[in-house]
């Protein structure tokens, strides 16, 4: 099993751009969460592994939210209803992961108001961290609808600052909004939520994280986690990128490929549509063929994919592999429009895997389809120059096990 030597603070940081795609217009909400939260951290002391496991929490906050409609809710101050819904998601992602469970309570709470944690059996730390996620997250939706409606956030201030302190001991710890109230006093606080100021301040993060050795489990169950998010975000996408992944890594062995590179196929396949979740639910969900301007939101996702793979140090095969997954040897795919001499073998076996595993899945306009009917439509690609020849007739002759990877249910290995 191979070990890949990357900054954790880095990888999160990176894979979490894909979070803020999800509010389209709210983006970059998390990172600002973070920012002033740790802002407020800082202010009242926090140590630094606590300090860390707050901006990290921060970050990832809102990973149990995939579609666009819950977030758009979310971004309304007063809405409560089934806001906890996506708390509980969070969590139970995050608790698949090791280096990442101990902050699923965290996130489980982050809505959870002030008053009601004396009757939740919960360490004081976990409660307070929450609580500061939740404050800092009402203030950041205030500002960005402050923004949308003045265009400068320094008008708003007064009565962003209002509306935490209304709130100051039953929604919200006393402390946090008192440190709250003095650290946001400047105008100098709300400026440096523009991006620019927000990403030196994150970077300054990451560069307290030398790279490290991760075993490839760990590392599988952290991109998992976005995995999960990305199909989540349609019901007729649930484990399709999972599936694309144990196909990828299944078809790799069978060409004897390095076991390394299988594992970083199986990433890539985890990856691949991360950046999907731009595109708008009612696309996704559409029964019928997609208009051009449609089609055109879909033709972005792969380079929104590479976009954010590409800034992690490591990633480097997984981000390419992964964002050339709908381009053709042809050179008739999309978004570069690569020709087969420049497509590796990993990537025409992703770009495969992720066409079988699809018409395998049912889809708002058709069921899903047999082996037999699949591996025609396989083959019709490849004689136009589509999908590599070769790795369809690997297909071909290995066509039971392959839709039995593709559905994530064990192979035929003999």
């Amino acid at each position: 099993m191979h070990t890949y030597h990357i900054n954790l603070h880095e990888t999160i940081y990176s894979l979490s751009d894909a979070l803020d795609l999800v509010g389209v217009v709210q983006v970059h909400h998390g990172k600002r969460v973070g920012y002033m939260a740790a802002e407020c951290g800082k202010a009242i002391g926090l140590d630094s592994t606590t300090l860390d496991n707050l901006f990290q929490a921060a970050i990832l906050h809102d990973c149990g939210v995939s579609n666009t409609a819950v977030h758009q809710r979310l971004a309304q101050f007063e809405w409560e209803k089934e806001a906890h819904g996506h708390c509980e998601i969070g969590a139970a992602i995050l608790n698949t992961s090791p280096p990442l469970a101990h902050l699923s309570n965290i996130v489980l709470h982050h809505h959870t108001h002030w008053n009601q944690f004396p009757a939740l059996d919960l360490p004081e730390e976990t409660a307070r961290l929450a609580n500061c996620i939740f404050m800092i997250d009402r203030v950041d939706v205030l500002s960005l609808k402050s923004q949308v409606q003045n265009a400068n956030i320094l008008l708003a201030i007064d009565e962003i600052r209002e509306k935490i302190a209304a709130r100051r001991g039953d929604w919200f710890c006393p402390e946090w909004v008192d440190v709250f109230m003095e650290i946001s006093d400047s105008e100098a606080f709300w400026l440096a939520l523009e991006r620019e100021h927000v990403d030196g301040y994150v970077d300054e993060w990451i560069g307290h994280e030398t790279t490290r050795a991760i075993k490839f489990e760990d590392l599988k169950s952290i991109v998992q986690i976005f995995s999960y998010i990305v199909d989540a975000k349609s019901t007729f996408t649930q484990e399709h990128s999972r599936g694309v992944a144990n196909l990828a890594a299944y078809i790799g062995r069978l060409f004897n490929l390095p076991e390394q590179h299988c594992e970083t196929l199986e990433l890539a396949g985890l990856l691949h549509d991360i950046g999907k979740l731009r595109v708008p639910d009612d696309v996704l969900e559409k029964p019928d063929r997609l208009s051009l301007p449609e089609f055109k939101i879909i033709q972005r996702h792969s380079f929104d994919t590479f976009n954010i793979l590409k800034r992690i140090k490591g990633f480097e095969e997984i981000a390419l592999w992964a964002g050339q997954h709908h381009e053709r040897v042809s050179g008739e795919g999309y978004p570069y429009r690569t020709k087969e001499t420049h497509l590796s073998l990993e990537a025409r076996i992703l770009a495969v895997a992720d066409v079988f595993q699809a018409l395998a899945q049912d889809r708002p306009y058709r069921e899903a389809l047999a082996p037999e009917t699949i591996l025609g439509i396989l083959k019709e690609e490849a004689a136009a120059h589509k999908l590599d020849t070769e790795v369809v007739a690997m297909v071909e002759a290995h066509l039971l096990p392959c839709w039995h990877a593709s559905l994530l249910r064990a192979p035929d290995l003999s």
